[in-house]
């Protein structure tokens, strides 16, 4: 028998329907696309978007719809950049399937993406964000009784290198070149300047002083790692009994915890009167964070408010504390310092620690979103509430299907035991299932054997 050897492929000029391939269907993409088109996503988001777009001009853009499910995509896979999502959904028919594309449609190109993040604002990625909010409380997933808040990093779309002073428009480097100069070295090396750098008193990168010129929102600050980065901070505000994030805004990397519990409470209380589990000075919400959130006009503003306060308190730094007749503030954290070490205070801290963090971890970590590709805080938030979005409805598929994302539902799996006895035979069936394919094992035992 002669080898067979490879050529060129021709294309065919005419391809039937039966000829051209298909996917079978992904059973993660397929459950969420039928969530999805019962709920009525796609006429929401066309109907939430059409004041952006001309009414007769031009040709047809990119579907909104498709646009949202593209970043969704993107968590599910956990793919950090949108010319990765583009790669994905190319090489995927099962993602074509539920992008919506015929076989003759080609994957949007990740510009068409950019162009339309940039002609839809903020607003409206926020108004898709509560809609899927709304969603997963319709199935009894949000219960607004105690928040979990809580903050981490991100790393920007910059590099410290590209800093520049406020004042003058002055470069690191250049700045270094300027002090060996000064110092006596005409013409410095690069190892000259990394030793000038090391050695040199007072050394720090203060946000006041410099500034990144590709990115303005970025700010200098300190990784979970340990290393110095420009960066932006997420904020959480999660449903402590479900798990569900109510609220993610991002803040400048340089503000404190105590700075920006504030917005993050105000966007925490207004997704949560939207759908209808406001949070009431009669019926107040718990608030659970931990020692950086701590501060004495923060425990008397909330106290006595919608949120019920238990807040970690940090050992004082003499070893007790001065009210300096300050009687607010006093009865404020004596009275959050009694809800923190109840039993009931004590478990909601170890329910913060869980919930909260591992919202971190699925989308930062596994979700892709811990380095940023976008620059500007709003178009980093754009993308960051489809991202959290896409993790409330993993909770949401998890509690319909078993499944939370695409790779766990790859090892979903059900077998049923049945066994049945009497005085001559006894019958054992084992049914699994997996992946969609159904097989059984029966074994019967009789008195002459099996």
């Amino acid at each position: 028998m002669a080898m067979g050897r490879d050529s060129e492929i021709q294309s065919d000029l005419i391809v039937t329907w039966a000829e051209i391939p298909r996917s079978p269907g992904h059973a993660f993409y397929d459950k969420l696309q039928k969530l999805l088109a019962e709920a009525g996503f796609d006429a929401f988001v066309e109907e939430t978007c059409k004041p952006y777009y001309a009414p007769r001009m031009g040709a047809p853009s990119l579907p909104p719809g498709r646009y949202f499910r593209m970043l969704l995509i993107g968590y599910f896979e956990g793919i950090d950049s949108e010319r990765g999502i583009v790669w994905r959904c190319s090489d995927s028919l099962s993602l074509r399937e539920f992008l919506r594309l015929s076989s003759r449609d080609k994957v949007p190109d990740h510009s068409w993406l950019s162009k339309t993040r940039s002609r839809l604002p903020h607003e409206v990625h926020d108004q898709i964000f509560g809609w899927v909010l709304a969603l997963v409380a319709g199935h009894d997933l949000v219960k607004g009784e105690r928040i979990g808040v809580d903050g981490s990093t991100m790393e920007a779309n910059a590099a410290l290198r590209t800093i520049v002073r406020r004042d003058n428009g002055e470069t690191y480097r250049e700045m270094l070149m300027r002090m060996a100069q000064e110092s006596g070295i005409d013409t410095p090396t690069i190892d000259d300047l990394v030793r000038l750098d090391r050695q040199r008193k007072g050394k720090k990168l203060s946000n006041a002083d410099w500034v990144s010129k590709t990115d303005p929102d970025a700010k200098v600050a300190r990784m979970k790692n340990g290393s110095t980065r420009l960066a932006y901070k997420p904020e959480h505000a999660v449903d402590l009994d479900t798990g569900v994030i109510v609220a993610a805004p991002i803040h400048p990397a340089d503000k404190g915890d105590t700075t920006t519990l504030d917005p993050t409470l105000e966007a925490a209380a207004r997704n949560l009167t939207d759908i209808g589990l406001a949070p009431t000075s009669g019926d107040p919400c718990g608030l659970v964070t931990d020692k950086g959130y701590h501060s004495r006009e923060i425990l008397k503003d909330l106290d006595g408010d919608i949120w019920k306060t238990r807040i970690a308190e940090p050992a004082p730094p003499n070893g007790y504390l001065r009210w300096h007749g300050d009687e607010a503030a006093q009865k404020a954290v004596y009275a959050n310092r009694s809800r923190l070490k109840s039993a009931v205070g004590r478990k909601a801290m170890r329910k913060r620690g869980e919930m909260v963090e591992r919202s971190f971890a699925h989308v930062l970590d596994r979700g892709g979103m811990r380095r940023a590709w976008l620059r500007g805080r709003e178009n980093v938030h754009k993308r960051y509430l489809i991202h959290v979005a896409g993790f409330n409805l993993g909770i949401l598929m998890r509690a319909l299907f078993g499944c939370g994302t695409p790779k766990g539902a790859r090892g979903v799996s059900k077998a049923f035991l049945f066994v049945v006895q009497t005085d001559v035979v006894l019958v054992t069936a084992l049914i699994a299932e997996f992946e969609g394919e159904k097989a059984m094992l029966l074994i019967v035992f009789t008195p002459e054997g099996t």
